[in-house]
């Protein structure tokens, strides 16, 4: 969520999650965090550095950052390591085309490591930011022309931090367009294939959303939780990460959940990408 960022969320942490259950099935609460670590100089800069997204395999993990050395204001980058068990050890801007003059940001990488969406402002858009992705055949692979997803997922407002189910059918978003419940809300496009068109966004409902800013959507593998950013009253600090949760895909979302003290202070907290085991939560801190 931009307008968080802007008020000091900087540097991309990351928590041991305990019991969180992806994958299970089940939804329950009972879910314990542990202390927050941030992941240091071989990612972090000086500038902001924010909107992780961490690969199925856990050696990859994208963010944008306003770094020097890149094509704009805001580029994606991509921090890469051997192992899961290993330090960061590579760090690169993505290049273009994905990244140009404009500010181009929220980085989602799909299961398979093959198709990147993010946002961008650059010209060829509906709006003030629109959501666009590109693909490569291989890991190894460079990306190829970006794609804008197009007029019915994009409005002509600002369009933004994508988040992508595991099989590559429903796309979270953020949006301040008409029709929800704030300033920003958390909207849901679907697909029937991979090779279908994506359908005319909706809105979460109140459930997620609130007359505040909500924003930053990072869905769980398994589909069952939704992570998210709201600077609703009541939180630690100025943005705050909460959760919410459903029994099964064509289930209605619960009540959302504040994640506590052990995640959320009283600075900034957004931006989640949750690790594909679920054990691990990468987000954004100032």
């Amino acid at each position: 969520m931009r307008q968080q960022s802007s008020s000091g969320m900087t540097a991309v942490w990351l928590a041991v999650v305990v019991g969180i259950l992806i994958g299970s099935g089940s939804v329950r609460a009972d879910f314990v965090f542990g202390e927050r670590t941030h992941l240091g100089s071989a990612i972090n800069s000086p500038v902001e550095d924010a909107q992780p997204s961490i690969s199925a395999d856990g050696i990859s993990l994208f963010f944008f950052s306003e770094r020097s050395g890149g094509a704009g204001g805001r580029d994606i980058w991509v921090a890469r390591r051997a192992t899961m068990n290993d330090a960061w050890t590579t760090l690169e801007n993505v290049g273009p085309p994905v990244n140009t003059p404009y500010q181009d940001s929220g980085p989602d990488i799909s299961a398979d490591g093959l198709t990147l969406f993010f946002d961008s402002d650059r010209p060829g858009g509906s709006g003030e930011s629109d959501i666009w992705v590109t693909t490569r055949t291989t890991k190894s692979d460079p990306w190829g022309t970006p794609v804008n997803l197009g007029p019915t997922v994009n409005a002509s407002s600002y369009d933004a931090y994508p988040s992508v189910s595991m099989d590559g059918l429903t796309l979270f978003m953020q949006s301040n367009r008409t029709g929800g419940y704030g300033k920003h809300d958390i909207w849901m496009t679907t697909r029937r294939t991979k090779d279908d068109p994506w359908t005319t966004p909706v809105n979460l409902g109140a459930t997620v959303n609130s007359l505040a800013i909500e924003g930053d959507p990072a869905i769980s593998p398994d589909g069952l939780a939704l992570f998210f950013t709201s600077l609703q009253p009541g939180g630690y600090g100025i943005a705050d990460l909460y959760l919410v949760r459903r029994a099964t895909t064509q289930d209605s979302w619960g009540l959302s959940m504040n994640l506590g003290p052990m995640v959320n202070s009283s600075s900034a907290q957004g931006n989640a990408s949750i690790s594909a085991d679920g054990l691990i939560l990468y987000f954004a801190f100032g």
